[in-house]
């Protein structure tokens, strides 16, 4: 008796001890699962970053210098363009009472800009202008570019009416309608396309010029003389230019003078 008594003490034993482990290993595999479930939502619930928006800016930059030789600084300027493959818009140059001068237009690639400007700079010790400034248009490109999609809506919407139109009158005012959504959708993207035109190529205005020896500062005493003698002669030539642009007159004059005398004349052998 002892025996058995025994046997089922051991038997009772291990089947509780087998189930304890069945609800371990049960409670592990579902907090398994669990887990693996919850990591998902997590993530999900966690906030994307929004996608950053590329800013839309406008840069122009004037440049104004004085230089040692205008033509070596021309055609360095050129090289830069050139080689930035930037657009001479504007090319002219000039001469002043006491300097030789250009101004040029140039339109440069934006990722450039900063380079070609840096390029001019080289050399440069003083400039007696340099404005640069930057215009950030992102706002008014998002604006336009949410109008130009609603106009595009809304055109679709009118040629699916004008599909429907049951007479001419309908017809023509759809038309009207769709005409005025056309232009408004023209004006928009004409803006945009000038947006995007100045955005992706920077303008860039410079001067530059060379003071020249030909002030009256600078004359010798034999030359003040000289141009002395050659305006008074350029006076003088100017003046009896101005009597032969008066000869009318003159004639008209004596010829009046004349009437006269012969008047008096004949006045006196009355008397």
């Amino acid at each position: 008796m002892k025996i058995v008594s025994a046997l089922l003490l051991v038997f009772v034993l291990g089947c509780s001890n087998g189930s304890s482990n069945k609800n371990y290993e049960a409670g592990s595999s579902m907090a398994d699962i669990q887990m693996t479930e919850e990591a998902p939502i997590t993530q999900q619930l966690m906030p994307s970053p929004p996608p950053m928006e590329e800013q839309k800016i406008i840069k122009t930059a004037r440049l104004a210098f004085e230089t040692k030789d205008v033509e070596a600084t021309h055609k360095k300027i050129l090289q830069l363009a050139s080689q930035y493959k930037g657009l001479v818009q504007s090319d002219n140059s000039g001469k002043d009472y006491n300097r030789i001068y250009k101004n040029l237009t140039i339109r440069i690639p934006t990722e450039s800009f900063q380079p070609f400007i840096d390029g001019i700079s080289e050399g440069v010790d003083y400039f007696d202008q340099r404005d640069i400034s930057r215009q950030d248009v992102s706002e008014e490109f998002v604006d336009l570019e949410a109008r130009l999609k609603a106009k595009r809506t809304l055109e679709e919407r009118y040629l699916e009416l004008l599909k429907k139109a049951n007479n001419v009158k309908e017809m023509l005012e759809i038309e009207r309608e769709l005409s005025n959504i056309r232009e408004e959708i023209e004006a928009k993207q004409g803006r945009l396309q000038y947006l995007q035109s100045q955005v992706s190529m920077s303008t860039v205005n410079i001067e530059f010029y060379k003071t020249t020896a030909e002030t009256g500062i600078t004359q010798s005493y034999g030359q003040k003389m000289k141009n002395a003698l050659q305006s008074g002669w350029n006076g003088i030539s100017v003046f009896f230019l101005g009597i032969l642009y008066l000869w009318p007159l003159f004639l008209v004059a004596i010829i009046i003078v004349f009437v006269l005398r012969i008047f008096l004349k004949k006045r006196k052998k009355t008397h």
